[in-house]
């Protein structure tokens, strides 16, 4: 036997073996994938998170400079708040970035929703201890029933992130995604028009769950801090 020839085949993989080394290696990159996307995807949480905890301090601040809170923006490209004299011209928008000088997007690149009760937003009579309220915010219990998140009519205003399917919201490049989803339930009732009734609860994957599937994320201003801090800066009563 020629000593090369030996040396040649006993060095040489077989299609066998290379297949497997591909499916290892295959399986290996599959094994890292996952875990990737998952921190990618809480890293984009916690960055809306942050900016909407940034918007909710942006608003306390505004009605403590001028006793009232903003309206909800002129457009999506234009972020200052939406008023015409005293009152707004809207009460469910966009979130008025550029007029708190806050972040237009959340982590996903889109624009934030915003509510506010019409009485607050006033600039010619400004809200008072008394002023009503008209925003309600539920969640959904460990049964799966619809459950008071807050006061009933009890909150002045809220911020809206659509998440990471992001229906109903506008991305960076200006374009509405529509919702498009079946099963979503809770998604589409923080899309109604009024603004006057929001959903905030545990994120879930499965349209089978009470509510559908979810992934907004909702934040609200708390009346007492809010009157609190009025009345800490001699602005109320």
């Amino acid at each position: 036997m020629n000593p090369k020839s030996a040396r040649g085949r006993q060095s040489g993989f077989t299609l066998v073996e290379i297949a497997i080394v591909l499916l290892i290696v295959g399986l290996m990159i599959g094994g890292l994938i996952a875990p990737l996307s998952s921190q990618l995807e809480q890293r984009r949480v916690s960055d809306t998170q942050r900016v909407m905890g940034e918007a909710r301090e942006a608003l306390f601040g505004f009605a403590l400079r001028n006793g009232y809170l903003p309206c909800p923006a002129i457009s999506f490209t234009n972020g200052l708040e939406d008023r015409t004299g005293n009152a707004c011209n809207k009460r469910y928008g966009y979130l008025p970035w550029a007029t708190l000088g806050v972040s237009r997007l959340d982590g996903w690149n889109r624009l934030m929703g915003y509510t506010v009760t019409p009485a607050f937003a006033h600039s010619a009579f400004l809200f008072t201890l008394k002023t009503p309220r008209d925003i309600t915010i539920a969640t959904r219990d460990r049964n799966g029933q619809l459950t008071a998140a807050t006061g009933i009519n009890d909150i002045p205003a809220a911020i809206i992130s659509f998440g990471r399917n992001g229906y109903g919201a506008t991305s960076d490049q200006n374009i509405i995604i529509p919702d498009g989803g079946s099963g979503n339930l809770d998604e589409k009732t923080n899309l109604q028009s009024s603004g006057t009734a929001l959903i905030a609860r545990d994120p879930s994957d499965d349209p089978r769950a009470p509510g559908g599937a979810f992934d907004d994320m909702v934040s609200w201003i708390s009346p007492n801090i809010l009157y609190n801090r009025m009345v800490a800066a001699q602005r109320l009563p």
